[in-house]
């Protein structure tokens, strides 16, 4: 019998988490929980714990860290609690872990991950930022440490299973024509442009077809998601700007496509459910029983495709002339949304400001090429400061 594949999920308790979970739990004679962490939500993290008997579970806010010890404690568990950055370090780069779910929303999620791959294990990553702050150095620990890293994002983990093995060569190499990268368009697709400045945070997270935490709804609404996962694709598939095309796709059925350049166009499909991306990437290369029920195409009846309107979605636009500006435009671009996204859920910032917000920050930035690890979080600190002085002058007016 093999020996079961112990896993650290980072972000257990967000969308990703809950679900790499429950496959997991559809599967105990091959994969079992080594390590837990969150951010700062006890109560849902006790649970878990209960359920799963980690070795360690991880609150990155020291406070709620104490808090869970102690209710852990009260309720006869052994499992170690570890607090911060360095707890999550720490069981992402653990050599008693073999996969780590790297789902930590934002900037948050680059040192454990880096930290993860570092240590040559097979990380699952739903952490687009990680990419898109530290692309080439990224990358380059994969390949120097003899990681595995298998997207989790659906779009691209639509893209890898459509990819022919060779495509780290170069895309031209392995036939491939162009990357069609697949989103919803979100809740706003049709709204009109004038209603925008009005619309509320739980408007903006009412997602049409899928159950994400307020963040990445948010994102989804200004296609900032898409955006990111544009300069994710272009480092995860060794691709050129001109070598991805963003496609609206309303019904979320088909995750994206690759297109040969003989006219081929190779589609992965499914329901909109993130069980079926996390099962891909646990069981790789065999498939496994996610829980995602089969897709029944007869119900789904149409397709729809039509050319995102950068108007409406100027986020995407940003995006495109960051990865085309360089690493350190995507530092900034990331950082300042992070900032931007928070203030409008908070009710301190229209929604169409949220992409002012970041024209603002991306004109007065300094985009000094990353040398290192050090020079990527001193750009991201520098932009998340241009983007607080840039929401003072909106409240002053």
């Amino acid at each position: 019998m093999t020996e079961r594949k112990r896993v650290t999920v980072l972000g257990s308790t967000g969308s990703i988490g809950v679900s790499t979970l429950d496959v997991i739990a559809r599967h105990p004679a091959e994969f079992e929980v080594f390590a837990l962490a969150a951010n700062s939500r006890v109560e849902p993290l006790v649970q878990q714990v209960l359920a799963t008997q980690p070795r360690y579970a991880v609150m990155r806010d020291e406070p709620a860290a104490e808090q869970l010890r102690s209710r852990l404690r009260d309720l006869g568990s052994d499992t170690e609690v570890l607090a911060g950055e360095s707890g999550l370090v720490t069981v992402s780069s653990h050599p008693q872990a073999d996969y780590v779910m790297a789902a930590i929303v934002g900037a948050a999620g680059l040192l454990p991950t880096l930290a993860a791959v570092k240590t040559g294990k097979r990380v699952l990553l739903a952490n687009k930022e990680s990419l898109v702050m530290s692309g080439a150095l990224f990358m380059d620990a994969v390949q120097a440490h003899g990681a595995e890293l298998l997207p989790i994002d659906s779009e691209h983990n639509a893209i890898f299973q459509c990819m022919p093995l060779n495509f780290a060569d170069g895309l031209e190499r392995a036939g491939v024509a162009r990357i069609l990268l697949t989103g919803s368009g979100g809740p706003f697709r049709n709204r009109p442009l004038h209603e925008l400045e009005a619309v509320t945070p739980d408007q903006a997270c009412a997602h049409p077809n899928w159950s994400m935490g307020r963040k990445i709804s948010v994102d989804s609404a200004t296609m900032m998601n898409k955006g990111l996962e544009f300069i994710e694709a272009c480092w995860l598939f060794n691709a050129r700007v001109d070598q991805v095309e963003i496609v609206v796709h309303p019904q979320s059925v088909i995750h994206s496509m690759v297109e040969y350049v003989d006219g081929s166009v190779l589609a992965q499909l499914g329901n909109p459910d993130m069980r079926t991306p996390i099962a891909y990437g646990l069981g790789w290369p065999r498939r496994r029983q996610s829980g995602v029920p089969l897709l029944d195409l007869i119900k789904v009846g149409r397709l729809d495709f039509q050319a995102p309107d950068e108007t409406r979605f100027p986020c995407l636009r940003l995006a495109r002339e960051a990865m085309q500006t360089g690493q350190t435009a995507s530092v900034v671009l990331n950082a300042a949304n992070e900032i931007a996204v928070e203030a409008f859920l908070a009710g301190q910032l229209p929604f169409p400001a949220i992409a002012r917000t970041l024209d603002g920050v991306m004109e007065k930035a300094a985009l000094v090429e990353p040398i290192d690890l050090d020079t990527i979080l001193r750009a991201d600190a520098e932009a998340r400061a241009l983007a607080r002085e840039q929401l003072l002058q909106y409240r002053k007016h």
